[in-house]
């Protein structure tokens, strides 16, 4: 079991009423690579958000509270309430 941290930026785009739709999520080498990806994408989408999580890659097992790095727009839930 070999943890690694991963950095993942994650946006959202309108749906149907006032849900969100994710799109397909980025993932960076950094953190600063992550904010910047996130940063550029804020404008243009209605949500977006740049975190750290520990994760187990081989298994699949992501950390429950990932570390927000950036976030902007509508986001749901964990990410609304961070």
């Amino acid at each position: 079991m070999a943890s690694e941290t991963v950095y993942i930026v994650q946006s959202y785009i309108a749906g149907r009423g006032k849900a969100l739709k994710a799109e397909q999520q980025v993932g960076c080498k950094t953190a600063e690579e992550a904010r910047r990806k996130a940063e550029r994408l804020a404008p243009l989408r209605v949500g977006v958000v740049a975190f750290a999580a520990t994760a187990d890659i081989e298994l699949g097992d992501y950390d429950e509270n990932p570390s927000i790095l950036f976030k902007s727009g509508r986001l749901p839930f964990p990410f609304a309430e961070a």
